[in-house]
């Protein structure tokens, strides 16, 4: 994971605001989900559309363009449940810079499900992020790319907390990150059976199936 935000394009500003109602009320299946959208969300920007049209990039059936989405948190973050609703109400691939105040003054995150267009819409546990990094910070040029497929590939690799393989798609990351994580669940539920177990036979067993998880988790990172 890398503490980055870019320097969008000009020419691609949007700069509209969008009401939080009409996401909450067309995909937020749940009560629950839309008093998350009350509680975390105080203001939904469309702030950027990277397009043809706007920074000269063609684009493909799965990347036609890309959304920048930049939200103003009411306390200290936005929930990937909600990220999740507003990316099932939008078809295009989505990054979103998440605004909080702090006492330091405005910090921003940018995350970012990997999601091209036709691809089911993404889990909460498929967001990655940056840290949290000053609002003033020395924003960084977007990456070199000669599609826009390549340019939305080149954006979120840097978030993910594992580095890609040559030719590993952000798809495929997010699915051996998967793996990652329930591998450690896995892990840390065998070191706790392992302290608790008395049986001395027993814990040659769990140390044995320990050893083999920590093996499969370090071939999958």
């Amino acid at each position: 994971m890398t503490d980055i935000l870019y320097q969008w394009p000009a020419s691609a500003r949007f700069g509209a605001r969008v009401p939080k109602e009409r996401f909450y009320e067309r995909t937020a299946s749940t009560a629950a989900l839309r008093e998350k959208f009350v509680a975390e969300v105080d203001r939904i920007s469309w702030a950027y559309k990277l397009a043809a049209e706007t920074i000269n990039l063609p684009g493909s059936p799965e990347v036609p363009e890309i959304e920048v989405l930049q939200l103003d948190a009411k306390s200290s973050d936005i929930s990937a449940q909600v990220l999740a609703a507003i990316d099932k109400a939008i078809p295009n691939p989505l990054i979103f810079e998440i605004n909080r105040e702090d006492t330091d003054g405005r910090a921003v995150r940018m995350t970012a499900a990997h999601k091209p267009v036709g691809s089911p819409a993404p889990r909460p546990s498929a967001y990655f992020s940056t840290g949290w990094v000053r609002g003033d910070m020395l924003r960084t040029p977007l990456p070199t790319a000669i599609t826009m497929a390549a340019l939305y590939s080149a954006l979120i690799g840097p978030l993910t907390p594992l580095a890609p393989r040559p030719g590993e798609s952000p798809a495929v990351v997010g699915e051996r990150l998967d793996v990652v994580r329930r591998l450690e669940r896995e892990i840390r539920a065998l070191e706790r059976k392992l302290r608790s177990e008395p049986q001395l036979n027993r814990k040659v067993e769990l140390r044995r199936e320990l050893t083999a998880k920590q093996a499969e988790l370090d071939q999958t990172r």
